[in-house]
């Protein structure tokens, strides 16, 4: 659980609390924060109408007519207090990736970069393990932490437009898989035709924060037939 010290609570508005559980990005801050998220799931105060659990915090956003600041407060400082959920640890989830030249623009790049060569990148992506942090800035996005330091690079110094969905990028030590055809400044190195947004209202992601991913080569036609397979659904 946090450290002495934390957590600290800031008011947001009139309809959000922030849970902050440390100030620096590390796995025993993350896993006190998905703690905390699956019991706010199994014991949700009143009023409660969301939370969103990312690196180092927790925002509760709630219905301010029902509820305020401080009794959200005191009910967290309740859980706290208790045996959280021993479910830290997500679903493990595969991830199908195609490295191809046209779907991975920046591989030569990162390798380079690095000192590796294109099939070393490749294998390091797939040997390692990926935790699903946070999600943000669009639908679906989630930010996983694991990238091998050996191919860890920074982000472009501008923004590359139109960047097809289903994109693999990494920057720093992070990657992401893309849901939207969107601008990035992360390397792109392959693209997945895993659905990362699958269509149930009760569950609209793939992933979810406490997951842990693996990425699983695949070849161009195995690539093809899943996309022709998706069309015709």
């Amino acid at each position: 659980m946090p450290d002495a010290g934390w957590p600290k609570f800031v008011p947001v508005a009139d309809h959000a609390l922030l849970v902050c559980l440390g100030d620096a990005i590390s796995d025993e801050t993350s896993a006190a924060v998905v703690a905390l998220d699956r019991a706010l799931a199994d014991s949700p105060p009143v009023g409660m109408a969301e939370c969103v659990p990312a690196f180092v915090n927790l925002l509760i956003e709630f219905d301010s007519l029902t509820t305020e600041h401080r009794q959200m407060r005191a009910h967290v400082e309740h859980l706290l207090r208790c045996p959280l959920p021993d479910r830290t640890k997500g679903q493990p989830r595969e991830v199908e990736v195609c490295y191809d030249e046209d779907f991975a623009p920046d591989l030569v790049a990162v390798a380079r970069s690095v000192g590796f060569s294109v099939d070393e990148v490749i294998a390091c992506h797939l040997q390692a393990d990926y935790d699903v942090r946070m999600f943000g800035f669009a639908p679906g996005y989630a930010y996983m932490s694991g990238v091998s330091s050996a191919i860890q690079v920074p982000r472009k110094p501008s923004a590359v437009r139109n960047i097809p969905a289903g994109s693999v990028l990494i920057a720093g030590p992070q990657c992401l898989v893309t849901t939207l055809t969107m601008p990035t400044g992360w390397a792109i190195i392959g693209r997945s035709p895993t659905r990362m947004l699958t269509g149930d209202e009760c569950a609209p992601f793939l992933l979810r924060v406490g997951d842990r991913v693996r990425f699983r080569r695949i070849d161009r036609s195995d690539y093809d037939a899943r996309k022709a397979a998706e069309r015709h659904e």
